[in-house]
C-alpha cells in the first residue's frame, strides 16, 4: 500500500516509516523538516500542516494517512495555547479535508491518554478537540479512522521534550536526577518499537473506526524509575530531586480509567523495562550528541 506519515521526521513517525518500508509499503514522509532517517525508497515532502496545498502533494494517491504531526511538548503547549490549537486542531482539520478529497481509505491519528482526562493542559484539550473532529468527519463524511491513545513512549531518537530522556540527560550531564513533579507519580511506558508494531497491526479491517489504547502492560512509579536510573549511572541517592511545583499541563497520577467508547486496549508483547532502559542509557552514553 501507499502510505503517508505526517510528522514522519519525528520520534514516533520516523520509527513507523522504517517499519512500514521494511514491510514493503510505499512510504511518503511529510514534515516541516527533512528526516534524518529517510530511506532511499521513501519520498520526502517538506511543508506545514497548516498548508492544504503542501499536504495535498503528500497525501494524493495514498491509501492510509498516519497523522503524527503535532505540537507535543507539554511545557511549550502551556505557554503557547494559540499555536497549540493551530497545529493540533486546525492542522488536523486540514489533513482531514485533504484526506477526504483524495479518497483516503483510513485516517489514523496519534492521540494521547491526556485526551481522556482533565489533566494535560492545552495539549490534552487540543488532542480531545482533534479527536472530536475526526469522529465527526467519519459520521458526516464517511472518512474511516483510528484514534490511537499512546502511553509514555520511550526509545531512541527522542529528545529532551520526552520526560524519560530528560531524566537520563540530567543524569549523564549533571550527575543529578531531577523530576518536575511528585514522587508519587506513575507512568505506563511503552517502547517506541512496540508502539509502531501496534500502529501497523491496526491496519487490519477489524480495527477500522475504533479508539485503541497503546500502552505498556505495567505501571511504573517514577520514584522506582529514578532508582533504576540511579543504579545504572552510579548516582548517589542525595542527587535525586522531585520538584513538587505546580505542574499544570502534566499528570502526576496515572490518568483515570478510559471511557467505554475508547474501545479496546491492544495487547502488546511484554518487554523487560529495566533491560530496555539500560540499553537506552547505554545508547545515550555512547552518543551524547543524541541528547538535544
Amino acid at each position: 500500500m501507499k502510505i503517508v506519515v505526517l510528522g514522519g521526521s519525528g520520534f514516533l513517525g520516523s520509527h513507523l516509516c522504517d517499519l512500514l518500508s521494511s514491510r514493503g509499503h510505499d512510504v511518503n514522509i511529510f514534515d516541516v523538516k527533512k528526516s534524518k532517517y529517510q530511506k532511499k525508497n521513501q519520498k520526502m515532502y517538506i511543508g506545514s500542516i497548516l498548508s492544504r496545498k503542501k499536504l495535498s502533494l503528500a497525501i494524493k494517491g495514498c491509501d492510509f494517512v498516519y497523522h503524527f504531526a503535532a505540537l507535543a511538548d507539554l511545557d511549550v503547549a502551556k505557554t503557547k495555547p494559540l499555536e497549540t490549537a493551530k497545529i493540533n486542531i486546525v492542522g488536523t482539520i486540514n489533513a482531514l479535508i485533504v484526506s477526504k478529497k483524495y479518497g483516503v481509505k483510513r485516517f489514523i491519528f496519534a492521540s494521547s491518554i491526556y485526551a481522556n482526562t482533565e489533566e494535560g493542559g492545552f495539549y490534552g484539550s487540543s488532542k480531545k478537540a482533534a479527536e472530536d473532529y475526526i469522529e465527526r468527519f467519519h459520521k458526516t463524511l464517511g472518512l474511516n479512522f483510528n484514534i490511537l491513545r499512546f502511553g509514555s513512549l520511550y526509545g531512541s531518537r527522542s529528545d529532551k521534550s520526552n520526560g524519560l530522556i530528560n531524566i537520563i540527560s540530567n543524569g549523564l550531564k549533571k550527575k543529578k536526577l531531577i523530576y518536575n513533579g511528585s514522587s508519587k507519580a506513575t507512568r505506563k511506558y511503552i517502547h517506541v518499537e512496540d508502539a509502531v508494531k501496534a500502529c501497523i497491526d491496526i491496519i487490519k479491517k477489524k480495527y477500522e473506526n475504533k479508539y485503541l489504547i497503546i500502552t505498556g502492560q505495567d505501571s511504573v512509579k517514577v520514584k522506582d524509575l529514578m532508582k533504576i536510573v540511579k543504579q545504572y549511572l552510579n548516582i548517589s541517592s542525595d542527587k535525586i530531586k522531585f520538584l513538587n511545583v505546580n505542574n499544570e499541563g502534566h499528570y502526576d497520577i496515572r490518568p483515570t480509567p478510559f471511557v467505554p467508547r475508547l474501545g479496546e486496549r491492544l495487547k502488546i508483547k511484554k518487554r523487560n523495562f529495566k533491560e530496555s532502559l539500560r540499553n537506552l542509557i547505554e545508547e545515550f552514553r555512547k552518543n551524547s550528541n543524541s541528547i538535544n
